[in-house]
């Protein structure tokens, strides 16, 4: 071993323990881009100039693999606030302002879970895990909520502040910059109480709306313009934690919650929002929590948004809750401790149809829809049907998905195939009842799938 390695081994045993011994309960921020890709951030390669995220990456940990539990909005926000998949939590799609559900209420949220603990918890930003009453943040343990209830090209886009509406219409060119407003009062007025923030942004998602302090200032146009504000934003809860003297003893993290949309980079990556290709689920993550997670550190290993709920209760020492959870604990990767932590394969669905799952770099597709991502649906509707000869790719050689190796490595296909057939008997029947009528479809007449462009 040498100086180096063993100085970063010494650093990370240090911090793992620092953690276990600290006394002072830890304060968290969870900052949530919409649609934003793993392409759009300076410290993941983009032109977009992203100054405050990419310092907090050169103060904590930057991960390069890891990915949201669905390709859409909805259900990543379930997976992240439940630690389970969204096919399991009653939310395996986009929620949409005519709908009468949300997450239910027998599923327990990691803002429940820390108030329990003893944190005060605020919600700012978008939601969209239901509209009605009973399914609103403040109904599912935060304290208080500002922002808009669903995607901000839902019709009547609604600002609320607890559950009265203050804008029937909210003026979206101020939003971030209300957002934060309120994100950082927040942190001024907990004083010594320990807080969760989980402050999901509105943006970049369609329609885009900046400030006139950023409108027109990106040479990246107005899609750039947006995501240097949000940069700002981050940057104004960064110094607020500073301010109060609370840095040391706050875990950030930021991500996003599914790959860009129309517009925005997945980097070199296959797909985007909707899709299961890595281009539509692996996301900008960076977390920081100053002597504890070491600094300027890259993380190649593979962690999934439901690893945030058991991270973040056992790190605040709250009680995790009755039903068994998808995600595992990171910290050991976060701390620096361990490179990556083998784990099951993880599923990756489209509404709820079971796509592919990924088993440490290699990642299996088994279905897709008879029609590529945004084309009219062909004759008899949309269907997820089994493909005949499954896809396997190597993640760490061929992040593209570009070349399928299924024929050369048989033992994994069966492996992981096998893991599937297993593990998706858990799920509620719908699920178990999609996946077995798109295994109906298999092997399929020549003509009747179209492969995606």
């Amino acid at each position: 071993m040498d100086r180096r390695t063993f100085l970063k081994s010494a650093a990370a045993t240090a911090a793992a323990s620092t953690v276990g011994a600290q006394s002072r309960p830890l304060n968290v921020v969870m900052i949530y881009a919409d649609d934003l890709g793993y392409g759009d951030l300076g410290c993941y390669g983009s032109k977009i100039r992203t100054p405050n995220l990419d310092r907090l990456a050169s103060e904590g940990i930057r991960f390069t693999n890891f990915n949201s539990a669905n390709p859409v909005c909805s259900p990543s926000r379930a997976a992240l606030l439940t630690g389970r998949y969204p096919t399991r939590v009653g939310v395996p799609r986009v929620l949409f302002p005519n709908d009468t559900v949300g997450l239910p209420d027998d599923e327990m949220t990691l803002a429940q879970v820390l108030k329990q603990a003893g944190h005060r918890t605020m919600c700012v930003g978008k939601w969209h895990l239901g509209h009605l009453p009973r399914y609103l943040p403040m109904k599912r343990g935060f304290d208080s909520y500002f922002g808009i209830p669903y995607s901000n090209d839902m019709k009547p886009a609604v600002l609320l502040r607890g559950e009265e509406i203050v804008e029937q219409n909210a003026n979206q060119d101020t939003l971030t910059q209300r957002y934060t407003e309120e994100a950082v009062k927040f942190i001024d007025a907990s004083g010594n109480t320990p807080f969760f923030l989980y402050f999901p942004h509105t943006f970049p998602h369609i329609p885009l709306h900046a400030s006139s302090r950023f409108r027109g200032k990106s040479p990246l146009g107005l899609y750039g313009d947006v995501v240097e504000e949000l940069d700002w934003s981050v940057g104004e809860v960064l110094k607020k934690l500073a301010q109060t003297g609370v840095e040391s003893n706050t875990l950030v993290l930021f991500s996003s919650d599914n790959g860009p949309w129309y517009q925005g980079s997945p980097g070199l990556l296959r797909g985007r929002k909707g899709m299961t290709w890595e281009g539509g689920v692996r996301e900008p993550f960076i977390a920081r929590l100053p002597g504890r997670i070491p600094s300027g550190t890259v993380c190649h290993g593979f962690g999934s948004m439901m690893d945030i709920f058991p991270t973040v209760a056992k790190l605040c020492g709250a009680q995790l809750p009755g039903k068994p959870l998808d995600g595992i604990d990171i910290w050991p990767m976060l701390s620096g401790a361990k490179p990556r932590i083998e784990r099951d394969p993880v599923l990756y669905f489209d509404n709820i149809h079971l796509q592919c799952a990924r088993w440490n770099d290699w990642k299996l597709h088994i279905a897709r829809h008879n029609h590529a991502k945004y084309s009219p649906p062909p004759a008899g509707g949309s269907r997820s049907l089994r493909m005949a000869n499954p896809e396997l790719y190597n993640l760490a050689l061929d992040p593209a998905e570009s070349y399928d190796v299924a024929a050369e490595h048989p033992d994994i296909v069966r492996r992981i195939t096998g893991y599937i057939e297993a593990r998706i008997r858990t799920f509620p029947p719908e699920i178990v009842k999609a996946y077995e009528d798109a295994g109906k479809s298999a092997p399929r007449p020549a003509g009747t799938y179209t492969r995606p462009a």
